[in-house]
């Protein structure tokens, strides 16, 4: 509970918390937070140790890998594997979430992913790497593919190594096309917030929903800029909602600070196409490690690659 929930270790020393075990269980005794963490740290050591018993067994995996920076400015790398079992049935297994301290550079992020896969015992069965397109991640690659060709390790000469992320090419495209209405975006997110900060304004606009007969279940959706499919998410919402922003704008059309949107033609356009490539990006999550079995087994038995 504690690890699933994300709960503080120190939660187990709330006396409301206690209150309510010992009213389940008279019996039971108190444990601190300490006892709590360390039994933690002893699963995640038996977890660990079973993950690198079965790794063992496999073969040829594929790996892909992604950085993240998180709101504290701190960095981290996630490394997730995917093999075939003895049953021919695709798995995959995260081996690794680490924080990686900056210079984020391409030596920096070859070093962490070989350290990794050293203390995971599989540095001699990495057959493809998945990465995006960012500039350090090609100084990476080049870094571990000399590294396992001086080792022999090396298959196919390195022709199948780089797996570049489909997903990110297609949120390249996405994004360069995003110039193109990025003054119509930026009107959306901004009449969208206007809404959202505050509680009366949005009670209000649940109001013309309901009048305009609309469904409840669609909501003004905010957007991460960063992330052009949630981006879609919310043009999409705003277009749906289209008839309540123009009722809203008769009403408050002289308040400052009031950025309502004026949904036209070419944002329905560009909304219809942009669907094709929100179905072509949930494809691609499911295909991108696919195709890195199939590079495997296109020149070789998986067994040999």
């Amino acid at each position: 509970m504690i690890i699933v929930n994300e709960y503080s270790f120190r939660m187990v020393e709330h006396t409301l918390f206690n209150v309510l075990l010992r009213t389940l269980n008279p019996r039971l005794d108190s444990v601190s937070r300490v006892t709590i963490r360390n039994d933690c740290m002893k699963l995640f050591t038996s977890k660990k140790r079973k993950l690198k018993e079965l790794l063992r067994y496999v073969g040829k995996l594929c790996l892909t890998t992604d950085l993240w920076t998180s709101n504290q400015t701190i960095g981290y790398m996630c490394l997730t594997v995917h093999f075939m079992d003895m049953d021919w049935k695709l798995q995959k297994r995260l081996i690794s979430f680490c924080g990686l301290p900056p210079p984020h550079t391409g030596l920096a992020i070859a070093d962490a992913i070989l350290q990794c896969l050293i203390e995971r015992g599989i540095e001699n069965k990495v057959c493809t790497v998945t990465m995006d397109n960012a500039s350090a991640n090609d100084v990476a690659i080049r870094n571990l593919k000399d590294n396992f060709s001086l080792k022999g390790n090396l298959y196919f000469d390195g022709r199948i190594f780089h797996v570049r992320c489909c997903a990110h090419i297609l949120n390249l495209m996405v994004q360069d096309g995003l110039d193109e209405i990025r003054n119509i975006v930026e009107n959306v997110r901004e009449s969208v917030k206007y809404f959202k900060m505050s509680p009366a304004r949005l009670h209000k606009f649940a109001e013309i929903v309901r009048q305009l007969q609309l469904p409840t279940s669609r909501r003004l959706i905010l957007d991460v800029p960063i992330r052009w499919n949630s981006t879609y998410k919310m043009l999409d919402s705003a277009l749906f909602l289209k008839k309540c922003f123009q009722d809203m704008q008769k009403r408050i059309q002289t308040i400052d600070g009031c950025h309502l949107v004026m949904i036209g033609k070419r944002l329905k356009k560009f909304a219809s196409f942009w669907r094709s490539f929100q179905k072509l990006h949930s494809h691609f999550q499911v295909r991108n490690i696919q195709l890195q079995i199939y590079l495997c087994l296109r020149y070789g038995k998986l067994n040999k690659c």
